[in-house]
């Protein structure tokens, strides 16, 4: 699977997630790397990189700066899934490594 040019909004979050659905993922991939930039909603700017498996999954860490100028750093892990459209839904256990340290779950589908 690649992600490369791909769009990604959220569908939902938990509570302690910074992201929602006016945030926008833009990825990028080269061979197994994959990058990101992202903004929207209480996120002025935000980065991720991570590794994706031959099945699609990715291991990831992000940093962004939120709307209160806080730099919020974290570590996921995406499960793909693919839609009926064809489209990809991304199944997400996240976890900050900063602020609260709070564990999250969230859904983000290919734009």
């Amino acid at each position: 699977m690649n992600y490369n040019n791909k769009l990604f909004r959220p569908i939902s979050n938990t509570e302690n997630g910074e992201t929602s659905i006016e945030t926008l993922f833009h990825y990028k991939q080269v061979g197994n790397i994959l990058t990101c930039n992202y903004s929207g909603g209480k996120i002025k700017f935000g980065h991720l990189i991570g590794l994706v498996d031959p099945l699609g999954n990715i291991a990831m860490r992000y940093h962004q700066v939120n709307d209160k100028d806080e730099l919020m750093t974290g570590i996921c892990h995406s499960k793909p899934e693919i839609l009926e459209n064809g489209k990809i839904r991304l199944h997400e256990d996240w976890e900050w490594t900063s602020g609260d340290y709070s564990k999250g779950t969230s859904l983000l589908e290919e734009q």
